[in-house]
């Protein structure tokens, strides 16, 4: 009798230390699934090394560009750049010189779903752009040759210079690009651009062929452009 009744008591006592032993590892599982990895909150800001790299390369340009973006939410970007371009365009029958500042303001939607604490992107974009300048046109050739009708007067090449100031352009751009963290809060971005002119203001007799911001002006008022940039990020906020 009392080898079934200390049998019984062992057994409750083994089922006790079972029922605890499972307690704690349903807590601990519950803990570890409730972690919750925070990431930097902040204002980033950066250069766009491409234009000093085409400066390099194309002695008829020079520009700088100043890039910024700030998080306010998971992600959602204000972002926004702001440069400097000069570039001489060197044509049929004309040279000229187009130079000023410009700013191009909007959001980046990042698609990319980050593990953990990571924090890339890949986004996608939209800017609003806004361009200053003054173009010179340096010399031209009149066009004044009628070959068709037999007619070969060759004009002369007028190098008088003709400046024209507070020249403006509107546009808008989508974007597609990617932004990798390299090192601690230090980011390498790339991305290209499709832009559509809205207006620009024409010189007197001539046609604005550059805008900054925008790059060259087509007849179809569309164009591309490309960034490559290196960042930093100065965190405020963990969430």
């Amino acid at each position: 009798m009392y080898k079934y009744f200390i049998s019984i008591c062992l057994l409750f006592v083994f089922a006790e230390g079972f029922s605890q032993e499972q307690k704690k590892d349903t807590l601990l599982s519950k803990e570890i699934d409730t972690v919750i990895y925070k990431t930097n909150y902040g204002f980033r800001l950066g250069i766009d090394i491409s234009k000093p790299i085409k400066a390099i390369v194309d002695g008829a340009y020079s520009g700088f560009e100043i890039v910024g973006d700030y998080r306010i939410k998971k992600n959602l970007y204000i972002a926004a750049e702001i440069g400097y371009e000069e570039e001489t365009s060197a044509e049929d029958f004309s040279n000229s010189t187009s130079k000023g500042n410009y700013i191009r303001l909007g959001v980046n939607y990042n698609a990319y779903k980050n593990w953990l604490d990571m924090n890339n992107e890949i986004f996608v974009g939209y800017r609003y752009g806004f361009s200053l300048f003054d173009q010179t046109l340096n010399s031209y050739t009149p066009n004044v040759s009628d070959a068709e009708n037999g007619n070969y007067f060759p004009a002369n090449l007028n190098t008088a210079a003709r400046s024209a100031t507070n020249l403006n352009a509107h546009w808008s751009e989508l974007m597609l690009g990617i932004k990798a963290e390299s090192f601690k809060n230090f980011y390498v971005s790339f991305s290209v651009s499709y832009k559509v002119l809205m207006s620009v203001k024409d010189p007197k007799d001539f046609k604005s062929l550059f805008a900054p911001g925008f790059n060259r002006i087509f007849e179809s008022n569309t164009g591309f452009g490309f960034n490559y940039t290196l960042s930093y990020l100065i965190p405020f906020s963990k969430k």
